[in-house]
């Protein structure tokens, strides 16, 4: 008998159904999902999902895609292609490109049919397509839900892996679910795919749906299905003892049950190709050879059949169950089958059809490389199989697919060694190829890989025969990797390419600026400031005489952040300044923003940092790139938010780029700020462990960028306060100050916290005075231009814990952008002072303050610490009287009501600024409030 038909009942698959219709209806209502459904050849994953899909075709929109066996040749984005087209046939072109908006440049790359003028890549970027796809997808489940399957992962490609991998995680809203499929035993340890399917599991992004083999029951359920017949116990027995419960094998075993069953699992699988005639044996032979569904046409060229001996053929193979016509198009039914097929073929016959493949291919002038390096190197040409290689890595590396382009640049070195000629025949010098090769590992994100190439090369190349140029690109690119590494070395390579380019008098202003531009980041991370000065400063006059506005603008911005270090803020301004008004035309605008930000918050300038980094936010918004490039933006707000105890902001933003999205670069910075926010609300524990996690890489970065050595202390800062470790906090900050490496600006900040620490510990009764000393020395250490005057007033009177520098730090602590936590911690500590001078009254209305704030800003040590003070000294706030006031005092409590300053209010009553401000202050004690307004209400109040 025959079987051309999946059977009408699926069989043993009920619970694993379910779970799919579990997961779609948690995306149904709104919370997006992905399943990855694996299981051996043959288990039955792809009639699962089709059943899925009956079950939810009213429900939902389905887009599928497949990849595609093409060894190391794999098409990039192979499945994505067909799935893009299918969500912009649901949306619409005009509402697809109106969806992603900027991003429908990029999205033309991969869909040029939506162009109507030649693609403009200066507009576009990788990041760009990948946020569009997300957008495409998002616009999309807005109408109904949306359910990308993607089937075959085992045989992906890298593109199409990182890309998904981008999909999982930055998809966290709307109706989609995203299925995936695999075949086990096809995932080798260490692959491309095992490492995605760990990461995704690690991460927690997918479920995962392992499919067992049928039990004899479901063998006997399945068999008789297809047989039409009971089956004996005997042809049970066998038949579950051949089939081992693989429903594909129980088909196959199914359908020759007439005849003697074979022995090996080639055999069974060839049973039906042996009981066709010769024209369709031809047929399903060279169908084999295809790497994906094969067209009527292309059937045609490669057969040579008259139109009614092919159909005749074809019929035959599609009625035993072999082939299936699938939107006019022929394939196998099982992938199975094409293996067995294939493999069956002697090696002559195998190289002569791939051959007849790749040249009927070139005759209709494919421009598919992936396909033709696939057929030309099963068909054993090594020759063209290279140059078509080569002209796969480019094909790939245009449509933004790198990791792709990456397997094909290694295919290329591959074969290198295996072709006389082979630069000849690939068009390209060997050191330029492994220049291209790196570049693209890079923006593949295989830094590791990219910087073996970049070894290889330098290992390779003949210094007294090589183009100079070609040897200072590498040796800038080896830098480079080792810098994205976190490797020592990339300041002594970037110096070593500029040694070379001035030894052969180079004159290439572009390449010149970014070695140059190198070596100043480098010295700018290390804290060196002046060296990366005159590196920015020499960077900025080659990218002057090249015309290059983005190297120029990189050059200004390093510049500026070490002259703002070194505290030359107007000069830093200036160069600030003219940076923006050269990046506004191109991508530049985005670092410019990332950098600027940070520089403000180093300044304590909180508001304006923000403001900053939101326009930033808009500007990757306005690229399409908010999701790839908005991470070091949202990590320049939080940070301001955190100074100015914004915390319910902060945790908002933290939710956006959770712990299961976050990426290794953008962690190693957020994982500091995500410890701080846990600290902040007290959980210690919760902080730990991310401490743990982070610590090691922190650990790695520390000695290549001073920064990051200040990211371990704010973290241990803040665990040992969220404990109550008064005293554990000040040795931080002791060690900080005591430290032998180069102070930043980073310090400012936990200079000023430190003195509350410090106001902590003595009131427990540590002796602080060293550690006093040590943090006023510091302070006053700094370039002028950054000690800010209130901030010095603040820290003075914390260090010093005297009534009258208190109360100086309570008003200059009300200052524009004074971190909140000082705020609090003066009210304290001037409670503290002022029970200890026996003004008890004074001290509950100053105790009341801290109280507010401490809740206001939701920090639970600052609540404890108030808590405890009142419970240990029964000093609750008892607000005075007005009648207590004074007849001036009074008049002094109306003027302030109308909102009017000292000066003004010194006016109106012909007295100095200097007495109404005492006026003022004896007004808040007596009240018993700490600010202006607190004072305005109660008078409203009464």
């Amino acid at each position: 008998m025959s079987l051309a038909a999946p059977t009408s009942t699926m069989v043993g698959r009920d619970a694993d159904l379910a779970d799919l219709v579990r997961a779609f209806e948690r995306a149904d209502a709104g919370e997006p999902s992905a399943v990855l459904i694996e299981g051996e050849a043959g288990i039955g994953k792809s009639r699962l999902v089709r059943e899925f899909e009956t079950s939810v075709s009213e429900k939902a929109d389905v887009h599928a895609g497949w990849f595609l066996d093409l060894g190391a040749a794999r098409t990039p984005f192979g499945p994505l292609i067909g799935i893009l087209r299918s969500l912009v046939a649901v949306l619409g072109p005009d509402e697809a490109l109106a969806a992603v908006g900027a991003g429908g440049e990029a999205l033309r790359v991969l869909l040029p049919e939506l162009a109507t003028e030649a693609v403009r890549r200066d507009r576009t970027s990788p990041e760009a397509l990948r946020d569009a796809i997300a957008t495409l997808i998002e616009a999309a489940a807005g109408n109904r839900p949306q359910i990308i399957l993607v089937e075959d992962l085992h045989w992906a490609d890298d593109s199409t892996l990182a890309l998904l991998a981008f999909l999982l995680r930055t998809i966290d809203h709307g109706r989609v679910l995203i299925l995936l499929t695999c075949r086990s035993e096809d995932v080798r340890r260490g692959d491309a795919t095992s490492r995605f399917i760990a990461d995704v599991r690690r991460a927690r992004l997918v479920e995962r749906i392992v499919l067992s083999r049928l039990d004899a029951a479901g063998t006997r359920a399945l068999a008789e299905q297809l047989s039409g017949r009971e089956l004996s116990d005997t042809a049970l027995e066998r038949m579950h003892e051949r089939a081992e419960g693989v429903p594909f094998f129980i088909e196959e075993l199914a359908c020759c049950s007439d005849a003697p069953l074979p022995e090996s699992l080639t055999g069974l699988l060839l049973t039906r190709f042996d009981r066709l005639g010769d024209d369709a044996r031809a047929v399903v032979r060279i169908a084999a050879g295809a790497e994906r569904a094969l067209s009527h046409p292309l059937l045609t060229r490669l057969t040579g059949y008259d139109d009614e001996r092919l159909d005749a053929a074809i019929r035959e193979a599609t009625i035993s169950g072999i082939l299936v016509v699938d939107d006019e198009h022929y394939r196998f039914r099982h992938a199975l089958l094409r293996e067995a097929v294939h493999d069956d073929l002697l090696p002559g016959e195998r190289a002569r059809l791939h051959r007849s493949y790749a040249e009927a291919l070139e005759e209709h002038g494919s421009r598919n490389h992936a396909s033709l390096a696939y057929h030309w190197r099963l068909a054993q040409d090594r020759e063209r199989a290279l140059s078509s290689a080569v002209a796969a890595m480019w094909q790939a590396k245009a449509g933004y697919a790198f990791a792709s382009a990456a397997r094909f640049g290694e295919l290329v070195l591959e074969l290198w060694e295996q072709v006389p000629d082979a630069e000849a025949s690939a068009g390209i010098d060997r050191i330029a190829l492994l220049i291209t090769l790196g570049s693209v590992l890079r923006n593949a994100g295989d830094d590791e890989r990219a910087l073996a190439v970049a070894r290889l090369g330098l290992d390779e190349l003949d210094e007294q025969r090589v183009d100079p140029v070609l040897h200072v690109r590498l040796l800038r690119d080896h830098a480079q990797f080792l810098s994205n590494l976190g490797r020592p070395g990339p300041l002594e390579g970037y110096e070593k390419a500029l040694a070379l380019l001035d030894a052969h008098s180079i004159v290439d202003g572009h390449l010149r600026a970014t070695v140059l531009n190198g070596i100043a980041s480098r010295h700018m991370l290390a804290g060196r400031s002046v060296a990366s000065i005159l590196a920015a400063t020499a960077a900025e006059h080659a990218a002057r005489s090249a015309g290059d506005d983005g190297e120029r603008s990189i050059a200004l911005n390093l510049r500026a952040c070490s002259l703002m270090l070194l505290g030359e803020i107007d000069h830093a301004q200036r160069a600030f300044d003219e940076a923006e008004q050269l990046a506004q035309a191109g991508r530049a605008g985005v670092q410019f923003r990332v950098n600027y930000s940070d520089s403000l918050t180093l300044r304590g300038h909180y508001r304006e940092a923000l403001r900053v980094a939101e326009e930033g936010l808009q500007r990757v918004r306005e690229l399409g790139v908010l999701r790839s490039s908005g991470g070091a933006l949202t990590q320049n707000m939080i940070e301001p938010l955190l100074a100015l105890g914004e915390i319910d902001e902060v945790e908002r933003l933290l939710d956006t780029v959770p712990d299961r999205h976050v990426v290794q670069r953008s962690g190693l910075y957020l994982s500091t700020s995500r410890i701080r926010a846990l600290a902040w609300r007290g959980r210690v524990d919760d902080g730990e462990q991310v401490r743990s996690e982070w610590i090691p890489a922190l650990t790695r970065a520390a000695p290549l960028e001073r920064q990051v050595w200040y990211y371990i202390v704010e973290a241990d800062f803040a665990l040992a306060i969220a404990r109550g470790d008064w005293t554990g906090a000040v040795e931080v900050i002791s060690r900080m100050v005591a430290d032998d490496g180069i102070a930043l600006a980073n310090q400012r900040r936990l200079l000023l916290e430190g003195a509350w620490v410090i106001a902590e510990a003595r009131a427990a009764g540590t002796d602080t005075d060293a550690a006093a000393h040590a943090v006023l020395g510091a302070w006053h250490a700094q370039p002028a231009a950054l000690q800010d005057a209130a901030w010095t007033v603040v820290l003075e009177g914390l260090t010093n814990g005297g009534i009258p520098e208190l109360e100086n730090a309570l008003v200059a602590g009300e200052a524009d952008d004074m971190p909140a936590v000082v705020r609090a911690a003066a009210r304290l500590e001037l409670t503290r002072a002022l029970l200890a001078a026996g003004d008890r009254i004074a001290a509950a209305g100053h105790l009341a303050g801290a109280e507010r704030i401490a809740a206001e800003i939701g920090h639970d040590r600052l609540q404890r610490s108030a808590a405890e003070l009142a419970a240990r000294t029964g000093a609750h706030a008892q607000p005075r009287e007005d009648s207590e006031l004074t007849a001036r005092e009074r008049q002094v409590l109306e003027l302030v009501a109308e909102g009017l300053s000292n000066r003004q209010i010194g006016e109106r009553l012909f007295i100095s600024t200097k007495t109404a401000s005492v006026h003022v202050s004896a007004i808040l004690r007596k009240l018993g409030v700490s600010t202006r307004t607190e004072a305005a209400l109660l008078l409203a109040r009464r």
